[in-house]
């Protein structure tokens, strides 16, 4: 056995799905994506049918990624297979999801600056894998997890998708954007400065060289990234929620961005909201980002709504917003249990 593999008592499965809705999108990124399908032990061995968990990732995530080591670490492959190998949890299918663009991320929504996202997660990934492994095939069978952006989205699809997802996950989730996203602007537009106030003028300054070698690329491209996917004119073009030389907020674009935060959202999906069978949140105490205080709002929002707090496990763990993939199994058993259901009984 070598030091840097692990064999998996599952299977993860390299399948590709050519995207319709992705095509002629704006980025001019690929329509054909790679799809990871994680099978569990067990199988290939008979005709049951399997709940289903899909897992995306946070911004400048990509799929391939989930198979990164790091320093005394396995990777979430690993140690989601290990909850299933060890009884830890009922089988489940477990399904990695590529949603990057070339600014790094979607957000996992529809958007004229990045493309059909939410559509192709919801429309033609959910479908295929319907399709293609044996699932069982409804919402009360089906979950969504992910940290950072990827929690974002998992927290959003239930609303607007309650048809399909049952149950969500999200560990550190981006929520309460006063905190989390307008800490930054202030930040950005000092960092605009040098590329004549013009994110695009740093976005085609960051094209022509090394990525992330100046100070300020993480927190322009995060910046660039999210503008495209919540305040994008019709034509694609990004529109910067604040203005770039004085960073005052611009009230109609940054009033899109609210649109979105999962806070303010709760309340116009709160029958979407107390549908769901289960929902984990989580982050760490000490978030650059404050997603800690989003996650206690989240959880509030939901009690508020009438969710029951049984459905919920919430938990805030000494931590910043990095290094937490420990976290990923322990909601991926906690999610394997509340889907648990005869499947011979669909």
């Amino acid at each position: 056995m070598s030091i840097w593999t692990t064999e998996l008592a599952g299977t993860l499965h390299h399948d590709t799905i050519d995207s319709q809705v992705l095509r002629g999108n704006p980025l001019g990124d690929p329509h054909v994506r790679p799809l990871w399908v994680y099978t569990p032990p067990g199988y290939e061995q008979g005709d049951q049918r399997y709940p289903t968990i899909y897992v995306i990732q946070g911004y400048s995530g990509q799929v391939t990624m989930w198979a990164n080591r790091q320093p005394f670490r396995k990777p979430f492959i690993e140690t989601a297979d290990e909850v299933f190998a060890g009884g830890q949890a009922p089988p489940c299918i477990l399904v990695y999801v590529d949603a990057w663009t070339s600014y790094g991320g979607s957000q996992f929504v529809d958007s004229p600056g990045t493309g059909n996202y939410h559509t192709y997660l919801c429309d033609e990934i959910v479908p295929y894998v319907d399709q293609h492994y044996r699932t069982i095939p409804d919402r009360e069978s089906r979950a969504i997890t992910g940290k950072s952006s990827g929690g974002f989205g998992a927290m959003i699809t239930p609303m607007l998708r309650p048809d399909l997802f049952g149950a969500l996950a999200t560990h550190a989730g981006d929520a309460l954007y006063e905190y989390c996203y307008l800490g930054e602007f202030g930040k950005a537009a000092r960092a605009l400065r040098g590329h004549d106030h013009d994110i695009l003028a740093f976005w085609k300054d960051f094209q022509s060289r090394v990525a992330l070698t100046k100070q300020e690329d993480m927190v322009l491209i995060l910046l660039l990234g999210c503008t495209a996917a919540f305040s994008a004119d019709p034509d694609g073009t990004p529109r910067l929620p604040f203005d770039p030389r004085s960073g005052q907020i611009i009230p109609e674009l940054w009033d899109r961005w609210l649109e979105w935060d999962p806070i303010r959202m709760i309340d116009r999906y709160a029958d979407e909201m107390r549908s769901l069978r289960a929902v984990w949140i989580d982050a760490g105490t000490s978030d650059e980002w404050y997603l800690d205080l989003g996650a206690e709002a989240f959880k509030d929002g939901l009690l508020r709504v009438g969710v029951p707090s049984e459905k919920i496990a919430f938990e805030l763990f000494p931590g910043k917003h990095g290094g937490m993939d420990h976290r990923y199994p322990l909601a991926v058993a906690w999610l394997a249990e509340r889907l648990k259901r005869d499947s011979q009984q669909l």
